[in-house]
């Protein structure tokens, strides 16, 4: 198959290594002429994937969006807040393309998944999402890893499943397209809250607290939503969750843990080059809730910690000495 991955970050970078490396013609779209043609003259994408080696054969590298558009499926790979224009720029040149959700966020104007950005922006295209616990450092480095692929044309899931599937990169489906982005988005924001706790110090005890407990925060909200809860504890939900909230490679463990330090959020996003989808994510999550009426204390303490309400030990205590309850509640 013919693969375009549109944007050059290190997931993108490593989706396209492995597409290349799986024997298919892949085009890696960069946003910065520059970075493309370092890319591609250097193969190595040192700014955002260091160290690892690109493949000369079956790679292309450009800042010409126009030459990814005859592609058998396009993975989009940039961050959720520049997804929707991406899309503006695809309508008008695309008809009924088959897009592939790489980001785990959410749209900041509407609240919504990437995929219901697509329905608006391109009624006649094919979504899906791939998602699951996989570090881009690791999948570049060919470390066994498993992902699910998400979508509602079965046919046409199965036919991607098989391509991009390698012996190192297992691919599962599901249909429940809506919830593993959903599951994506919502685990960057327990993320930060374990990082918050790394950061003030505390250990393994805390961090398996606010993972459980996290991971129910994350399956009361889909409840709300109608999501299939089988899908929280599948690959896009419990085994990402684990993989970001446990592992040096997440960036929004990263800011968490700065920020539990007591680093000031504006200094820590100065300081990367990295997006941690969480720190968007968080407020649209929050403010969801509480339209709905939902309770999510570890949610609600990340979001007054990011918007500069509260200190982190000041609302661990508050959660910490809230009302007695059931585990099952």
């Amino acid at each position: 198959m013919r693969f375009a991955v549109l944007g050059a970050g290190g997931w993108g970078t490593a989706v396209a290594r492995l597409l290349a490396n799986a024997g298919h013609d892949t085009l890696l779209w960069a946003r910065d002429p520059q970075q493309a043609e370092s890319i591609a003259n250097d193969r190595v994408n040192e700014k955002y994937l260091p160290r690892v080696p690109l493949p000369i054969e079956r790679l292309d590298v450009t800042a010409e969006l126009d030459k990814g558009l005859d592609a058998d499926a396009m993975f989009l790979a940039v961050p959720s807040f520049a997804i929707d224009d991406l899309l503006r720029r695809l309508s008008p040149k695309v008809g009924a393309p088959t897009l592939i959700n790489l980001s785990k966020g959410l749209d900041r104007a509407t609240r919504q998944p990437v995929s219901e950005l697509i329905a608006a922006r391109l009624p006649k295209a094919s979504a899906f999402a791939l998602s699951g616990p996989s570090h881009a450092e690791e999948v570049g480095r060919d470390v066994p890893t498993a992902v699910v692929l998400a979508g509602k044309n079965a046919d046409l899931g199965e036919i991607l499943q098989r391509a991009i599937a390698t012996p190192r990169f297992r691919v599962y489906l599901s249909c429940d397209l809506r919830g593993v982005e959903l599951c994506a988005a919502l685990k960057n924001v327990i993320a930060l809250a374990t990082g918050i706790s790394d950061g003030l110090g505390y250990g393994d005890n805390s961090r398996g607290a606010l993972i459980t407990r996290g991971l129910a925060e994350m399956v009361r909200f889909g409840r709300s939503l109608g999501i299939e809860e089988r899908t929280f504890f599948g690959l896009a939900g419990l085994g990402d969750l684990v993989a970001t909230c446990t592992s040096n490679h997440s960036r929004n463990r990263y800011v968490g843990c700065r920020l539990g330090a007591g680093d000031s959020l504006e200094q820590i996003l100065d300081e990367m080059t990295m997006v941690a989808e969480g720190v968007h994510a968080t407020g649209i999550v929050h403010e969801m809730a509480q339209a709905r009426g939902l309770e999510m204390p570890i949610t609600e303490a990340v979001a007054r910690i990011l918007a500069g309400e509260a200190d982190p030990p000041t609302l661990v205590e508050q959660i910490m000495t809230r009302a007695p309850k059931r585990e099952d509640g």
